[in-house]
């Protein structure tokens, strides 16, 4: 997302995951992110939007985030949602939502 910010104008990026902020500040510096991290330790956010599911890995079932990414409209509805996603998909996908 970090490479693609100069060509989607005045849409935010923002990314939340479940991590505390210590981590995510590390995880941000060493990808030279340049858009906000936010914390949902308590899994508000990922209720909220059913991405807090039950998962499997490596035999083990646990819950944790369906890795997801939305285009929010300026009247704030979910005008797109990607679920179980790849990092590298996402920001192909968004620049052929936006020029829709």
């Amino acid at each position: 997302m970090r490479d693609i910010a100069a060509k989607i104008d005045t849409t935010a990026i923002i990314g939340i995951s479940a991590d505390k902020p210590s981590a995510q500040l590390k995880f941000a510096e060493k990808h030279s992110l340049g858009y906000p991290l936010l914390s949902d330790v308590d899994h508000r956010v990922c209720n909220a939007y059913g991405v807090w599911k039950e998962k499997s890995f490596m035999g083990r079932v646990g819950l944790g985030i369906v890795r997801s990414a939305f285009l929010i409209g300026v009247d704030r509805t979910i005008e797109h949602a990607w679920y179980k996603v790849s990092p590298k998909d996402t920001p192909a996908n968004l620049l052929a939502a936006l020029a829709e």
